[in-house]
This record gives structure tokens, sequence and C-alpha cells, in this order.
């Protein structure tokens, strides 16, 4: 079964973040020059939470607010559920769903580690999919 852990060893644990205090409009242009929906919120190495794209059009645009004024603090999405390098995809599926929520915070030994999108979660069961039919593939045919 594939866990948390495998996306991590695919993609890195590089995290692009910002201070609570950074200016919504900064946020955005770094999500944009990086071609990103959500950056972390770090204190320090303290997770404070996660700016999306979805927490800006929902926070600042229909409630017609200045992203020019703001403060990533004051609408960032920061009671996300957490999990660990040890939960499996299937799990994180389950969460996602049921929580309504695109990423996860991933925590090991109470340190932040890093984020894990949906679109990660799926390229991952992919990629699991395909090495199991490549296994079968090869057994059937040797």
């Amino acid at each position: 079964m594939k866990n948390v852990h495998d996306i991590f060893q695919r993609k890195g644990r590089q995290n692009i973040t910002v201070t609570p205090d950074a200016r919504v409009v900064d946020a955005l242009k770094l999500m944009a020059e990086k071609n990103i929906g959500s950056i972390v919120v770090l204190s320090g190495d303290q997770f404070k939470g996660l700016f999306t794209e979805r927490d800006y059009a929902r926070k600042v645009i229909l409630e017609g607010k200045s992203s020019t004024e703001l403060m990533v603090s004051e609408i960032m999405s920061d009671k996300l559920p957490e999990i660990s390098l040890e939960h499996r995809l299937e799990e994180c599926m389950e969460i996602m769903t049921s929580q309504n929520v695109r990423y996860l915070p991933v925590f090991e030994k109470g340190q932040f580690i890093g984020i894990i999108s949906i679109i990660d979660v799926v390229r991952e069961t992919i990629l699991a999919q395909k090495e199991t039919i490549d296994q079968l593939h090869n057994y059937l045919h040797s």
C-alpha cells in the first residue's frame, strides 16, 4: 500500500512559504510566480495554516475586501486535518472527501514536513496502479 511517504519520495519536501503578516496580494503574486494553488504559512518553523486560491475567492473577492490591505493570517485556513508520513493514500482520500479539503499538512513527531494535495494523492494512486498492471503483465508474459 502506498502512503504519504511515497508522495514525498517522488516530489520532494520543498515548501513555498509566507509569514502570517504577509499581505494577501504578495502571497498571490508568489503563488502565480510558482504556479501553485496554495502556500504554506509559517511563523519561524511553526506551521500556522495554509493560504489557498479558494480562501482568496471566498474570503476576499466575494466579500469585497482588498487584497492589498489584508494579511494572510486574516483569511488563511488554519484548522486543517493533520496527517503523518505513514497515512495510506486511501486514508488521505477519505479525510479529504469527508472534510471537503484539497490539501493536508503532514507532520512527523510534531514537526511540520509539508503539504500534500489531492493531485498528489491521485498522481501517486495512478502510478501505483500502473506498477501493478506492469507487474501483472510481466507475470502473464513470463
